[in-house]
Order: C-alpha cells, then structure tokens, then sequence
C-alpha cells in the first residue's frame, strides 16, 4: 500500500538506517528497500544517498519526507475527528506540551479530564518547544500546551493560565551573586525558556558563564547543588524555595510573565474542543485558565460542542 510505503521512507529518514527503519516497522529490510527503491521509480529522481555505514535523504527526498509527515498526520486527524464527532466523550485526544507543562501541569490536569471522560483516548508527547509545534504542523497533535505560540497559518490559542518565571540559587551562590562571574543554568536549544533565558541574560548585559544542562529538571538539580542560577517557572521551583534550598533572585525585569497557552486549530475536532472546555470550566483547571480575548476586529472561530455540530463560540486570537 502507498501508506505503508510512506512510513517506510519516513522511518529511513528518521534513522538513518535500512536496517533500524525496518525494525520499528517490524518488517524485512528488503521490504523497506523495495518501498524505498518504489517511491523513487514513480518519482524519477533518488531519494536516498549513502552517508558512511548508513543513508541520509537527499535534498529532494527531505522536500518530498516533509511533505508525507503532513499527509500521514491529516490522515490520522481525518480519523480522530471523525471519531469525536460521531461521539466527543469516547474519542482520541492528541495531546502536546512543552517539557516544563509535562512536570508540573499537565499530569494532574490530565487525571482530572481522565476521570471526566475516561472513555477518551489520551495520547501525550512532551518535548521542547520547537519540537511540539512542528508536530502540531504535522497534524499530529490536536491540542498543544505551551508559552505563546508561533505565527502558524492555522493555530488558534483558546485558553491561557498564568506563568511566571524567576531565577534561583542556592542561598549561597545568590547571596554571591556577580552577572560577570556567576554561571547561568541554561535548558536546551529549542526550549521556550532557554530563549527567555538568553534574552534575559542579553538585557542584563550578564558576561558570567553558561552550563547546559537540559531538562528542567536537570537546572533545578544543578542550581540546588550549588552550580549557578537558573530561570524557571515559580512553581517548578516553589517547593525547593520552601524548604530553603533554592533563592529567589531579585533581578531587573523579574519575574517575567509568560503565559501558557492551550491552542488548537481553527477548526479543531470535536474531542479537542471538549478538552479546551474542560479547562475553562472544571472547578479546579478553572481557577487557572480563562478563556483567551477575541481579536479586536475578527471573529471568534467556532468549536464544536461536547455534543457534537457547532454550536457556541469559543475565543480565538
């Protein structure tokens, strides 16, 4: 099948290998060979070169991948739209958040809207910023999770909770603190907040040194041990402050305020929107999450009902 031969270039392109593209496939590597040595007969141009013990995609095969993630993921919301339409409460939810949202909000959110709808399917992918969004481009996710998103032709912020970020220390590298000695914590390339971070580190014209270190996790840790300061979400930090272990820095332009936004398409599908009203309307995502203002001169975009057809209006910006 042409599908089947799609995932198959796919899978090459993201591994590299015939070999490791057919074991994710769990299929024979002359099977990935001939779906492979197929698309390119009917194309008339390679689509793979050799590149040391493996292959890599060449620059028309990389145009050409680019293109399939999109078909493959409109296929696949063709298929979880026309589930939560026919029934929103028992369809699938594609659901992403960047990598801070994943360890603090999203867990719990996502128990309560579990036990709301226990017969929706839940599917979750964390990762960093850019990441998240090119997936969302790639209809492969229904609902994103993150700070202010991307100017995408079709990505619509629905809801929005408060978010603040602040930089931390031990108590005694912040007692210390020099912006041209003190060494700065950053998260990986990609993120929301290394952006934030290096901007901020910009504007306070701070000369000390960078350590990357990754995850959220991973700067919290290293800033507990004493390595340098870090900027991170208040409450991502608000237990370790709590127990004096972290510091709050004082410093010029903090906090920042980065909301985070829940964002979907214009036209989301129905499980999606059943998702963006649970968190403007449970009791407990409520006291978090309010609807996002209209644009001052267009109209709101219409969301589907929890009970199917278009009913309501939800904001759109």
């Amino acid at each position: 099948m042409t599908e089947s031969r799609w995932k198959a270039l796919i899978e090459v392109a993201e591994t590299g290998s015939i070999r490791a593209a057919a074991a994710r496939l769990v299929v024979t590597e002359s099977a990935v060979s001939a779906s492979v040595a197929s698309l390119s007969k009917e194309l008339g141009l390679p689509l793979l070169t050799r590149s040391g013990r493996g292959v890599e995609l060449t620059a028309a095969g990389a145009r050409y991948v680019e293109y399939l993630r999109r078909v493959l993921g409109l296929l696949e919301e063709g298929g979880v739209a026309a589930r939560g339409e026919f029934a929103p409460e028992h369809g699938r939810l594609r659901l992403g958040c960047v990598t801070t949202v994943g360890d603090s909000v999203v867990p719990t959110l996502l128990g309560r809207f579990h036990a709301a709808f226990p017969a929706v399917e839940l599917a979750l992918e964390v990762g960093p910023s850019a990441r998240v969004w090119s997936l969302f481009e790639a209809h492969r996710l229904d609902v994103v999770v993150a700070g202010r998103p991307p100017q995408l032709q079709d990505v619509v912020p629905r809801a929005l909770c408060d978010n603040r970020l602040v930089v931390v220390g031990s108590p005694s590298v912040a007692d210390a603190f020099d912006l041209a000695a003190t060494t700065w914590l950053l998260r990986e390339d990609g993120s929301g907040i290394r952006g934030a971070a290096d901007q901020l580190r910009a504007d306070l014209a701070a000369s000390g040194p960078a350590m990357t270190l990754g995850s959220n996790g991973a700067v919290l840790a290293g800033a507990v041990a004493g390595l340098g300061v870090t900027l991170v979400p208040h409450e991502a930090a608000a237990g370790h402050v709590a127990t004096g272990d972290l510091a709050v820095l004082d410093l010029p332009g903090t906090p920042l305020v980065r909301p985070w936004f829940a964002s979907t398409r214009h036209g989301p599908t129905a499980t999606a929107a059943l998702f963006v009203r649970f968190l403007l309307s449970d009791p407990e995502a409520g006291r978090r999450w309010s609807a996002v203002p209209a644009r001052p001169h267009g109209p709101a975009s219409p969301v589907p009902s929890p009970g199917g057809g278009r009913q309501g209006l939800l904001a759109a910006t």
